[in-house]
């Protein structure tokens, strides 16, 4: 098999904590040959000077913003820097941890299969490689007919999500299916001339299920490949820096403009219980991760749900600043024409 030019391009998740923990792992486990692009967008100043010396030392690419950007924009800023004689691109998160020969695994998968997107086995949690996050699924868009009427319907299925790896390990195999999410994913890149850019307006939430039936209504082929498997880190804990962004990429107005964007792109509506479930939910992430901990130390060990409702209360107010100031910054940003800064 001749060997395939290969890009990273590495992006924002929601924190910027474990930058380091993360490309360090790709430079030490990446035997294949490839280009990184790696997009910064708006990262403290200790992680800005890390990646501005990676970056010297190892030779890619470094664009950075000064303001935050959603995953999508990131990704669509990297692919503006993928140079034209690549096969592959590969997204990555910035918490991702990968293992020795993920990626030839990726690309034999992808030539093997004749495949436009191959994702592999995505596992999650500081004890690395064991809980299985994601090993492929299914997405699609059903009509389903109730009182009369024909309504169009999300089908998600994640496939052995939270299982442990050693448990599963004789039923991971290799598989087609019908979509891949966004923290490790291998991309033909000729795929982009036919599907375009990512959708910026999905700025948190639906993005890897518009991305999987885009390529599938354009005839593309999704596979797995648990042969390569990579980490998840989400829960590497916070340092004050991270608080902002993270707040921001969970941010309430992101997730409904988000989920508001997807309805009507693809002509669903909010009876789906598929879409009651996610309002429900709106800033579950940032209530768990940051306002629960809290209660329980103010609470001293307790649980008190009445301070819970009230810090509640309180943080939507602050959300709601923060996602109105970052979405000025991005507006004055677009103004000055300086949102990409190309360091290296």
């Amino acid at each position: 098999m001749n060997e395939k030019t290969v890009t990273l391009i590495v992006v924002p998740r929601e924190r910027f904590s474990y930058t380091r923990e993360s490309l360090e792992s790709i430079y030490q486990c990446t035997q294949y040959p490839f280009d990184l692009v790696y997009v910064d967008g708006n990262s403290p100043a200790y992680i800005k000077n890390y990646l501005a010396q990676k970056a010297e030392e190892k030779q890619f690419k470094l664009i950075r913003t000064e303001h935050y950007l959603s995953p999508n924009q990131a990704r669509n800023i990297g692919l503006q820097h993928v140079n034209k004689e690549t096969d592959y691109v590969v997204f990555v998160d910035n918490d991702i941890h990968v293992t020795p020969g993920w990626l030839e695994k990726l690309v034999n998968c992808a030539e093997e299969e004749s495949a436009a997107v191959v994702c592999p086995l995505v596992c999650i949690g500081k004890n690395l490689h064991s809980k299985i996050h994601l090993a492929g699924g299914e997405a699609s868009i059903s009509l389903e007919l109730k009182n009369g009427k024909n309504r169009r319907k999300v089908h998600e299925k994640h496939y052995f999500v939270n299982r442990p790896v050693a448990d599963v390990k004789d039923q991971l195999h290799r598989r087609e299916c019908e979509f891949a999410e966004f923290h490790c994913v291998l991309v033909r890149k000729d795929i982009f001339d036919e599907i375009g850019l990512l959708d910026e307006k999905l700025l948190n939430t639906r993005e890897h299920i518009d991305f999987s039936m885009t390529v599938t209504n354009a005839g593309g082929k999704i596979f797995c490949e648990p042969d390569s498997v990579t980490t998840y880190v989400n829960n590497s804990g916070f340092v004050r820096s991270d608080l902002t962004y993270f707040m921001l990429r969970w941010s309430d107005a992101w997730e409904v403009g988000s989920l508001e964007h997807f309805m009507q792109k693809w002509d669903l509506t909010i009876k789906d219980k598929y879409f009651k479930k996610r309002y429900r939910r709106l800033g579950q992430r940032r209530h768990k991760a940051l306002l629960r901990p809290l209660v329980r130390q103010l609470s001293f060990g307790g649980y008190a749900t009445w301070l819970e409702k009230m810090l509640i209360s309180a943080e939507r107010k602050l959300n709601r600043s923060i996602s109105d100031r970052a979405k000025r910054n991005r507006e004055r940003a677009d103004r000055r024409n300086q949102d990409q800064l190309v360091i290296n």
